[in-house]
């Protein structure tokens, strides 16, 4: 992966092996550790010893080749999918389920289509049995947040795919769960809304200081909004790579998608990716 390591020495990047124990001397607060997760779904190998660091208040993506156990590994995170061995912890507790920790973003919205913006978004507190006054303040500062105001009282069939998005990621909020787990939430809108999501997410990294994990199909976009980018193998997926791109975020988004060094590390991840693909 020569290609790759000159990248991220340009960007002052940190590029290691898969070793969950983290650079040498490194204190790193970690709020999800994998541990040798391994995913078998009758005779096929999803994933295979899988060991992976998520830090505390930063976004991972996970990129790769389609079919190589991104969506798994996210759910069997979430606690929706049991391992069929090793150990996921979160804040430093074994995962045994779903649980308020964790909130996870669909690629499909999974919105109540006979409700509202506003108790779609209030829905996990009402599950909780928040009392309504409550939880709709809550639900209405979210959907701000995300920019939806004055559709608090419209359906999910009267939003665009965006903003019913949009929706999605407000409901994950309102829980005010540690972990945010986004399975290619942007995948459905244009690029221009996509464009736009992107920068609201960095804007909700910033100030939320929650940890994502984040699968998407984009390099670029990989590139662009993490902190850290684990990049899987094939088919029983293990972590090929970690690169974690440095000083982007403060040159802006128009300066940033013409910079050298953020082309360079998208140009390299493609090269790794490539003889997989191929």
């Amino acid at each position: 992966m020569q290609e790759t390591t000159v990248a991220m020495s340009r960007t002052e990047s940190a590029r290691r092996d898969a070793d969950p124990s983290g650079p040498q001397g490194a204190a790193v607060d970690n709020a999800v550790s994998v541990r040798c997760v391994s995913k078998t779904f009758g005779s096929v190998e999803a994933l295979k010893n899988l060991s992976l660091d998520f830090p505390r208040g930063e976004l991972t993506s996970l990129l790769g080749p389609s079919g190589c156990g991104k969506t798994t590994l996210l759910k069997i995170i979430a606690g929706l999918l049991e391992p069929s061995s090793g150990r996921v912890e979160v804040g430093g507790e074994a995962v045994t389920g779903p649980g308020p920790d964790r909130a996870f973003v669909f690629q499909d919205f999974a919105l109540l289509p006979w409700a509202s913006v506003l108790r779609n978004v209030a829905f996990g507190l009402e599950l909780r049995g928040m009392a309504k006054s409550e939880r709709e303040a809550i639900a209405e500062k979210h959907i701000c947040e995300v920019g939806l105001a004055g559709f608090e009282h419209s359906y999910p069939h009267q939003l665009s795919g965006g903003m019913r998005q949009r929706v999605g990621l407000a409901r994950a909020l309102a829980v005010d769960a540690d972990v945010l787990l986004m399975d290619e939430p942007f995948s459905a809108v244009d690029e221009q809304t996509r464009r736009k999501f992107q920068e609201d997410l960095l804007d909700l990294v910033r100030n939320e200081r929650k940890t994502f994990i984040f699968v998407t199909h984009s390099i670029e976009e990989a590139v662009y909004v993490s902190d850290q980018i684990a990049i899987l193998l094939p088919r029983p997926s293990r972590v090929s790579e970690i690169i974690r791109p440095s000083g982007f975020r403060d040159k802006g988004a128009d300066n940033l998608r013409r910079d050298p060094e953020y082309l360079d590390i998208v140009d390299s991840i493609w090269a790794s990716l490539r003889s997989y693909v191929e």
